[in-house]
């Protein structure tokens, strides 16, 4: 929860920390693809696989607090994609879904994990409605170095609650039977290598990672370029947390229920249909509002959707590493969305091409989902790979 709201307020610092630089919308905005990428390395999961959650939770909060007090410092274009790109990246991956989802996923049986897992994105998404207008307040009192200052103080709570995580990587409750749950980890990976339904997710979930990069990277920006107030930008920030909370666990709870890959592709669908909706319409306090709610209902439900079918498919013990794969699909997509966000912002002076890609990938991902196993067939799709 914590370090996730602290993520979701980066876009806020888009426009001081640029303003004070005197450079382009794209020098920073290749600092924040860097940190998406860097946040998406499978490598985070593969150590808390190997050594345990504990860890690499407590390892990756010290870097993230680091990371934020050195933005302050390193302002050129290659110190901020070192302190913000990279400190700060490896920090969020290892305080990210990725290790939480892989630690629980080991904790409780396959016919709750989507809810579970809703139930955990969810408080993920309660951080993104109380950090970003508190981050606005402390940009408006402290200016942006200032805020971050007191922004990295932060992650040393996530280091506390650290240790309640479970210090031995395969620690499983008695009695959760996994398929899977003996065999190498080699053999594992070969399966997923090999797996449709798998590689489609990956695939899938890329879309997933343009959108809300892009969204929450540029959107403040965007709303001041059409005259809104920062209170605005704060405000859509802040729906899009609150609805979040909402929509993971209905969609967490649905995907026990019903085929996850059907609530995927109406998800994406229903994102491209959004964003649609809001270029079409006037820019207003209210549609800037409404935005951030209806996308915020579709922000990270696909989440527990995703993390769960990787779970269903492989079993829980190596669900790190292999939702880790697929998170790296998606962070390929935030660094593609947060780049060209700023790209051509700088050249042409208008986000409305990303708005339209990002349209025509949630079509695409909707698309995608559909030849992905239905869940009863998803043993048999494990088996087959044999």
């Amino acid at each position: 929860m914590i370090g996730s709201g602290i993520r979701s307020s980066f876009g806020l610092f888009l426009t001081p920390i640029t303003e004070t630089l005197g450079t382009g919308r794209e020098n920073l905005s290749i600092a924040f693809a860097v940190n998406n990428l860097v946040f998406g390395l499978p490598l985070v999961g593969l150590l808390s696989d190997r050594f345990g959650p504990r860890q690499v939770v407590i390892a990756g909060s010290v870097l993230y607090a680091g990371g934020l007090l050195l933005v302050t410092i390193l302002t050129t274009t290659m110190g901020l994609v070192v302190s913000f790109g990279l400190l700060v990246g490896i920090g969020l991956g290892a305080t990210s879904y990725v290790v939480v989802l892989g630690a629980v996923a080991q904790l409780i049986g396959e016919d709750q994990r989507s809810r579970v897992f809703g139930l955990i994105t969810a408080m993920g998404s309660a951080g993104m409605f109380v950090v970003p207008p508190l981050a606005q307040l402390l940009l408006s009192n402290l200016g942006w170095q200032g805020a971050l200052y007191a922004l990295a103080a932060v992650p040393a709570v996530v280091a506390l609650m650290a240790f309640g995580l479970p210090r031995r990587p395969g620690t499983q409750l008695h009695g959760v039977q996994e398929p899977h749950v003996d065999e190498p980890f080699r053999r594992v990976l070969e399966k997923a290598a090999r797996h449709r339904g798998y590689l489609l997710l990956t695939t899938g979930f890329f879309v997933c990672g343009f959108h809300v990069a892009f969204i929450g990277a540029h959107l403040p920006a965007y709303l001041g370029d059409k005259g809104q107030p920062e209170f605005v930008a704060a405000g859509a920030l802040a729906l899009i947390g609150a609805f979040n909370i909402l929509g993971s666990m209905i969609f967490g709870w649905l995907g026990d229920r019903y085929s996850r890959k059907n609530m995927l592709s109406l998800i994406y669908l229903g994102r491209a249909i959004v964003i649609l909706l809001f270029l079409l319409a006037p820019v207003t306090r209210t549609s800037a509002l409404v935005f951030g709610g209806a996308i915020g209902f579709l922000w990270l439900a696909t989440v527990p959707l995703t993390s769960g079918t990787v779970a269903h498919f492989f079993g829980a013990r190596y669900l790190s590493t292999l939702y880790g794969i697929v998170f790296f699909s998606h962070q390929i997509g935030a660094f593609i969305g947060v780049w060209l966000g700023g790209r051509f912002y700088d050249t042409a002076g208008t986000y409305t091409p990303i708005w339209i890609a990002g349209i025509a990938l949630g079509v695409f991902a909707a698309l995608v989902h559909l030849p992905i196993p239905e869940r009863t067939e998803l043993a048999g799709a494990a088996a087959a790979a044999d």
